[in-house]
């Protein structure tokens, strides 16, 4: 079966190499892997660290496409692999993702039992061995702090709304139709949507892994947060069935405080002081549960300070995205 392997970057220099490495390394049947880079027109060296993979390699794999993303956001990039792509089946990956030697082999044992959509566990990891990346990721990992996705908590093989790093059988693509470029950041979403409308189911099998470098400061976990945030409120204009009322937590949260703020100042503090011993009560619980798991360590009491930046981040960057959507909406159909 040949496997159509994807990997679309932007800036990747400092985590491509070890991606492609993992590639080199697959027990996969290297003739049956085309592999399509595609550069989102980097400034560093991305594009050249894909021909040097390439002219080292092609004659290792049935062939290797380095090509140009001139639209620089990945739905963009997607669709311009999958263009080129003629393997029965395409295995999308990220540019900052390394994955175990039977990667490829697991998810094709899947789709040859008769499967059109696979994944496994995303397993997220630091680049450093420091306290600071250590306490962002178990932030990150946490329900309370971002990680409710079954592709990073389940040990069953099942069927799971949504799948990271997913090998998707060609036709698939070919029934739903490319991506919408209008979704710089959230094209899964609605892309994952549209397969299963057509009636097309996510298996999530444990025995997949693949690992993904968490943010290793906080300015660019704020920032990545403030982004999602942004792109969902986007999205609600183009896919509003899209996600689940867990993504609007944040954005309702800050909401309560706004709330919570305007009522003080009218004299009705009680509303604040409600909102205030609901988030400490989540944030205890929420460190009793990571304690248990990890054992205690006094850099956890930095947590309620980080999720409280994390949610406010996602929250004001959803509002932002409702009113820019609100006109990129406007001026689509003018």
């Amino acid at each position: 079966m040949l496997v159509s392997f994807i990997i679309i970057a932007y800036n990747a220099e400092k985590f491509l190499n070890k991606s492609l490495e993992s590639l080199k390394k697959q027990d996969y049947p290297h003739k049956n892997i085309e592999v399509i880079l595609v550069d989102g027109m980097s400034s560093d060296n991305t594009k050249s660290l894909m021909e040097e993979f390439a002219k080292q390699n092609e004659k290792d794999f049935n062939k290797i496409l380095v090509l140009e993303n001139k639209g620089r956001t990945l739905p963009k990039g997607w669709n311009v692999a999958l263009k080129q792509a003629t393997g029965e089946v395409v295995l999308r990956v990220d540019a900052h993702t390394f994955f175990d030697e039977n990667f490829i082999t697991n998810n094709v044992k899947e789709i040859e039992n008769g499967e059109n959509i696979v994944g496994g566990k995303c397993i997220s990891v630091t680049q450093g061995d420091n306290w600071k990346e250590k306490l962002l990721l178990i932030a990150e990992e946490s329900i309370f702090g971002c990680g409710i996705a079954d592709f990073r908590r389940k040990e069953e093989k099942e069927y799971v709304s949504t799948l990271a790093f997913a090998m998707y059988r060609k036709k698939v693509f070919d029934d739903v139709g490319p991506y919408n470029e209008n979704l710089a950041r959230t094209e899964d979403n609605e892309m994952h949507y549209r397969m299963k409308q057509k009636g097309y189911k996510f298996l999530l099998s444990p025995n997949i892994k693949s690992y993904r470098y968490a943010r290793s400061d906080l300015k660019g976990m704020i920032k990545q947060k403030y982004g999602n945030g942004k792109w969902i409120g986007i999205t609600l204009y183009f896919c509003p069935k899209c996600f689940s009322i867990y993504h609007f937590v944040p954005f309702l949260f800050v909401l309560g405080i706004i709330f919570s703020i305007i009522m003080t100042c009218v004299g009705l503090p009680i509303f604040g002081y409600l909102l205030l011993a609901a988030y400490l009560l989540f944030n205890i619980a929420n460190i009793i549960l990571i304690t248990i798991k990890n054992k205690f360590s006094i850099t956890y009491l930095l947590l309620p300070f980080i999720f409280l930046v994390l949610h406010c981040s996602y929250g004001i960057g959803t509002i932002v995205g409702i009113v820019k959507g609100l006109f990129m909406k406007k001026g689509e159909n003018k």
